[in-house]
């Protein structure tokens, strides 16, 4: 395929801003194979990305080589709102650059504490916006998607144009310190003294000119108030798609992450705990076929000792097979293929730009057929469209005959940010399912009843045990993959966190 280069000077100012005083960004391209994208390639600062201590992922560290973003970001507040930074000063957010020192908060056991992060990202963007007035007086002038901590979780600033998610209303209280009050330390845990009371939620007329940022930590003070910030959303990764047209139109590339690990995994401070790869974004997706990270990345880790386990959709991994033979004679290695969908016309409308069922079964057969024990992950098992025992069986059928070693099943969990965009989806394309789904998934509800899990375990389980599938409950599934790696005698390890999916 044809990759067009542009130098950064080239780049649209609005396509990545930040990103290049941050990691040294080399150039985008694109390619007409890949409509409506850019590809900047950058150099990155580090590749082993340790898991958060609270996390409940069975892994600790993990590599993420692509980055698929949209940085004409959703999460916006006014350029005028006041961050609380690590000097104990409070900054213009327009002033703050990449780099600078903050400060956020993390969950220390059963607090939530207040402690020093960084700005890894900045981009502005233009969108409508709401006043947010606290009773102490403290305003707030954010994007309606833009979220805020409350004393009953993170609320968005308004309700999505279709409902169904955590917003703000009236007598919310907000947790900080609120503007007027002296900031807190680092190490302080947080406590609410002033009245932070949500009194009004005010449109303000017009689009207004917004700032965000990514931080170490996920969040940061904003006009004294804890304010979620901006992530790398992977759409595809959020609703189980993707590829092309449902990755966010801003890819980046590490394309040094090679060189880094390598000196990473040199230090002495490295224990080789396995590290677990397509946790964010696929390793194996499309673009790979051009950058061919993945090789380095698998011949990197063999050559230190480190176990690993993947992750992917993608068929792309076919290539690497003589590769990760000869790297499992060294450390152990786990495979795992997600594939939810068995009906094609589903699988095309939820998962347009991956490749087809049979393609991926294919490659789970390929890579059986080098000895490797496959695992598919039959996540998320859709209510009314995919949990019927006809789907079940035959979707099990087909995996046995691929040669698979289990199967780690699941049912649709809808975090926040994703249960707009698919009760959207579900509307327009099953509007018959809407009033069951809002029933199964109502208000702020994330994951089905727990009376659906244990009807939908019951389904499965048995038919999980006729296919030799190795049947678990859905509880341990979460778990499953981290006992296969800690069980297998490895001459170090590594673990990894799967980011935010729908499952």
């Amino acid at each position: 395929m044809r990759w067009q280069g542009q130098a950064i000077g080239d780049v649209d100012a609005d396509a990545l801003p930040g990103l290049e005083s941050r990691t040294g960004i080399v150039r985008s391209v694109t390619t007409p194979e890949f409509a409506g994208m850019t590809f900047h390639e950058v150099l990155a600062k580090s590749a082993l990305n340790s898991v958060p201590g609270p996390s409940k992922m069975p892994f600790s560290w993990t590599i993420n080589p692509y980055r698929g973003c949209s940085h004409a970001c959703v999460y916006c507040l006014d350029p005028s709102t006041l961050v609380l930074c690590a000097d104990g000063s409070q900054r213009p957010l327009a002033d703050l650059e990449v780099g600078d020192e903050i400060i956020g908060t993390r969950r220390r056991g059963a607090y939530r504490r207040y402690v020093k992060t960084r700005i890894e990202a900045r981009w502005s963007t233009q969108k409508p916006s709401y006043r947010v007035t606290l009773a102490d007086g403290t305003q707030v002038i954010a994007s309606g998607d833009h979220r805020f901590l409350t004393d009953r979780g993170w609320k968005h600033v308004a309700d999505a144009h279709a409902g169904q998610r955590p917003h703000l209303t009236s007598n919310d209280r907000l947790m900080g310190f609120g503007v007027g009050h002296p900031g807190p330390r680092d190490g302080d845990a947080v406590k609410t003294v002033a009245d932070l009371r949500v009194v009004s939620i005010d449109p303000v007329p017009g689009l207004r000119d917004l700032v965000d940022i990514t931080t170490g930590t996920g969040d940061f003070i904003a006009n004294g108030v804890i304010s979620h910030n901006c992530f790398a959303r992977g759409t595809h990764e959020y609703l189980d798609l993707d590829g092309g047209a449902d990755f966010d139109s801003q890819i980046v590339v590490k394309t040094n992450v090679v060189e880094v690990l390598q000196r990473e995994l040199r230090r002495g401070s490295w224990k080789h705990e396995t590290v677990a790869l397509g946790t964010n974004t696929d390793p194996y997706q499309r673009a790979e076929g051009r950058y061919k990270l993945m090789p380095g990345i698998v011949q990197a880790l063999a050559d230190s000792g480190t176990p690993m386990s993947i992750l992917t959709k993608g068929t792309l991994i076919r290539r690497d097979i003589p590769l990760l033979v000869e790297a499992a004679k060294r450390v152990p290695i786990d495979i795992q293929m997600s594939i939810a969908m068995y009906d094609e016309a589903l699988q095309h409308a939820i998962e347009p730009g991956t490749p087809s069922t049979q393609a991926r079964l294919d490659t789970v057969r390929a890579l059986s057929d080098a000895g490797f024990r496959v695992g598919v992950f039959l996540m998320p098992v859709l209510p009314h469209l995919t949990d019927s025992l006809a789907a079940i069986d035959e979707a099990l059928r087909r995996i046995r005959q691929s040669g698979a070693d289990h199967v780690v099943y699941g049912s649709l969990h809808l975090r926040p940010g994703v249960k707009p965009w698919f009760f959207q989806w579900l509307e327009r394309e099953h509007p018959e399912l809407l009033s069951s789904y809002r029933g199964l998934y109502p208000g702020v509800s994330v994951e089905a009843p727990k009376a659906y899990r244990q009807w939908l375990a019951r389904r499965v389980r048995p038919l999980m045990r006729a296919h030799g599938l190795d049947a678990r409950s859905e509880e341990e599934n979460d778990s499953m993959r981290g006992r296969r790696m800690r069980e297998r005698p490895a001459p170090a390890s590594v673990r990894t966190t799967r980011a935010d999916m729908l499952f």
